[in-house]
């Protein structure tokens, strides 16, 4: 009976709640402190207990066959059961689809990191419970269950505009400076009522759809497995399609507005699908009959189609400073012009910057955005943070990633860069000779396509170069499948902390980019100091000089200040000539290198090679107790998502320093050569020096 199979809603509660506390679980704790084997162990053993409790449970349980009394082998289906099967399929396909969107808007507004994912999961999981036991309650008392589901999903269109507009309008205007923070605890705190907010209100409605679709399929003499199998069945090829649909096709054809004003439909039309009375009897007087006792249903689904239109209407953009500036929106609104590009601007008489966006766009796989500042600073964001820009700081950093490594190489010829970015990078191999083959490896189609191309000035056309190869491709999917190997490999991935960027920073990947180096290669990779802590800087470092015993870190810091740096690694043992490095400077077939060089701050050798930090064999002290990350643990990931809200770059650095010694056996040339690299270096640890008693 309807009544009867409403229990299976809290049932379905119960297991929800269940499903939070694994998320959390495994999310805070088990991932966190432990690795993803012990987090596995620990799955399968509660599933070998729940084995073992149901094992007993049945063997104390009478087994009935199936021919009970008023059971019958063709039961006759509810009414409008085939409605409600679409109903419920169509529910659970806007249910993970809203999942799909709202956490990837959730994770610029709070940080793509894995607690910010376990926290959406865990109140998107929350809702469900909840509403499943208040949709088991009202299937319990309900006379017409079919009605109180389609008004369910009527409700639903209006959550999901709510949360479209808490998104979007909302949110990212609330003034919160998360650097103010102390303890990331406290960031928990502020993300989890934030995703409450925003999440909640759809997620019960989701939950409560589950019983009253059972309650409104169910009719006496059915079998109550098959009942529950065929509206799980439904609802759970609704959400594989969902995920799916909107992760792949629909966010990257028309965006998360689109997609949410697509989710406000489907649900509008799965409630009035429930809703309108669709059936006939024959003869003009039961017709009319019929028009006379219905008009009503059919007034209110006239007026849920005008609300529903309205409500896809109204469903807004998110704006570009979220897609820009991600968690720090707030912060910066006061500098952002929407709608104007820089050339209709005059800078303000008081000299302060004020940011427009040129491009903005969310990709299949990560939403991205260019920007230019009334200075003049054109910066290329992603993750919700700056990547790349023309800022001098960043340009000395991305052409050191690729100068320092192409300098030392004595004959570079093939190139690979992981990670495109701005081009930068990719681009300070094209004035080289010798180079014939670079190879830029990115994820996301809309870098290399629109991003690189508002760079070209800085990148020298890369792009464009016939040079170039653009793969787009998961970049350790590429280095583990490809058999081309080369002289140089750069990587450039996102931030540490984002989710999944762990994998291109653990031991075997850096395994993977040694085997796939020419004799004598060199692979270099970028490092923050900013937005990290120091247990993070150290599993970073630690775990590449594990693969790269003779490695080197070199620092672009801003007057002592920590601010990001390049590791460097060699098979062999590294040795770099002072001189031969400005003799081939300053030789006619490299001057467009030199001057590229000139471009970010570095006018001589001295002055590129004076960014040398320390060294593998130097920093065993300061690197005891990293914790190193691995395929099997990914601790990279758990470290940085803590403290990305952290401003200690410059106790790292100086952390690093405290064991710098000049490295006689790696810097060799002239002695006029070795001694002004060598004044130039001690005089930059004594700004340093000062700068930290200070």
């Amino acid at each position: 009976t309807p009544q009867g199979v409403s229990w299976l809603g809290f049932l379905y509660g119960g297991n929800i709640v269940g499903a939070v506390l694994g998320c959390l679980l495994a999310g805070f704790y088990l991932l966190r402190v432990h690795d993803m084997a012990t987090a596995t162990y620990v799955a399968a053993a509660i599933n070998l207990t729940v084995a073992g409790v149901g094992l007993a449970l049945a063997g104390r349980t009478a087994h009935r066959p199936a021919g009970l009394p008023g059971m019958q082998e063709t039961p006759p289906r509810a009414p409008a059961a085939g409605r409600v099967y679409w109903a419920i399929g169509l529910s659970g396909l806007c249910a993970l689809g809203a999942e799909v969107v709202w956490t990837r808007i959730l994770s610029l507004l709070l940080g793509g990191t894995v607690y910010t994912f376990s926290i959406i999961l865990a109140v998107f999981l929350a809702g469900l419970g909840i509403g499943s036991s208040i949709g088991a309650l009202l299937a319990r008392h309900s006379r017409r269950p079919r009605l109180a589901l389609g008004a369910c999903q009527l409700l639903l269109m209006g959550a999901i505009a709510w949360t479209a507009y808490v998104l979007a309008r909302s949110l990212p205007y609330w003034p919160i400076d998360t650097t103010l923070s102390r303890s990331p605890w406290f960031d928990f705190q502020l993300d989890l009522a934030r995703c409450i907010w925003a999440v909640l209100p759809g997620a019960i409605l989701w939950g409560a759809s589950f019983p009253l679709a059972l309650a409104s399929v169910a009719a006496p003499g059915q079998d109550p497995g098959r009942l529950v199998g065929g509206v799980y069945a439904a609802n759970t090829v609704g959400a594989i399609v969902g995920s799916l649909a909107f992760s792949m096709i629909f966010v990257p054809w028309i965006g998360t507005q689109g997609s949410q004003q697509i989710m406000v439909g489907l649900s509008a039309f799965s409630g009035l699908l429930l809703l309108v009375p669709l059936g006939h009897a024959p003869g003009a007087e039961s017709l009319a009959r019929r028009l006379a006792t219905r008009w009503p249903r059919w007034v209110a689904a006239a007026g849920a189609a005008a609300l529903a239109a309205l409500l896809i209407w109204r469903v807004p953009t998110i704006p570009w400073g979220l897609i820009a500036h991600g968690r720090h929106m707030a912060t910066y609104t006061d500098y952002m012009v929407p709608g104007i590009t820089p050339q209709d601007q005059i800078p303000p008489d008081d000299g302060q910057s004020q940011v427009f966006c040129i491009y903005a766009r969310e990709g299949r796989n990560v939403s991205i955005a260019v920007t230019e500042s009334s200075l003049g600073v054109r910066s290329f964001h992603g993750a919700g943070k700056v990547q790349a820009s023309n800022d001098p700081q960043d340009m000395r950093l991305q052409r050191m990633l690729g100068h320092i490594v192409a300098l030392t190489h004595e004959n570079p010829e093939s190139v690979l860069v992981v990670a495109c970015g701005a081009g930068v990078t990719a681009g300070s191999f094209v004035p080289y000779p010798s180079v014939r083959r670079i190879v830029i490896c990115d994820i996301e189609p809309l870098v290399p396509q629109h991003v690189a191309p508002l760079f070209s000035k800085e990148n020298h056309g890369v792009i464009s170069d016939p040079r170039t190869r653009v793969v787009y491709d998961d970049g350790r999917h590429f280095v583990s499948t490809t058999r081309e190997k080369f002289d140089i490999i750069t990587s450039d991935p996102i931030d540490p902390w984002v989710k999944g960027c762990a994998a291109l920073n653990t031991v075997e990947y850096y395994q993977m980019c040694k085997a796939r180096l020419k004799p004598g290669g060199v692979m270099a990779l970028w490092m923050p100091l900013y937005e990290s802590s120091p247990d993070t800087a150290k599993s970073l470092i630690s775990t590449f000089f594990q693969v790269f015993p003779n490695g080197i870190l070199w620092s672009n810091d801003i007057e002592g200040e920590g601010y990001d740096a390049v590791l460097f690694g060699q098979v062999e043992p590294t040795v770099i000539d002072v001189d031969e490095l400005q003799q081939r400077l300053d030789d006619d077939a490299y001057a467009d290198v030199a001057q590229s060089l000139r471009d970010a701050g570095f006018y001589t050798v001295t002055d590129l090679l004076a960014t040398y930090a320390g060294r593998a064999s130097d920093l065993h002290d300061w690197m005891r107790g990293a914790q190193i990350n691995t395929d099997r643990n990914l601790r990279l990931q758990y470290l940085a998502g803590m403290w990305l809200n952290a401003d200690q770059g410059t106790d790292i650095l100086n952390g690093i320093l405290e064991h710098y010694t000049f490295p006689d056996d790696l810097f060799l040339g002239s002695s006029g050569s070795v001694d002004a690299l060598r004044g130039t270096l001690d005089r930059t640890r004594q700004v340093v020096a000062k700068r930290a008693n200070r």
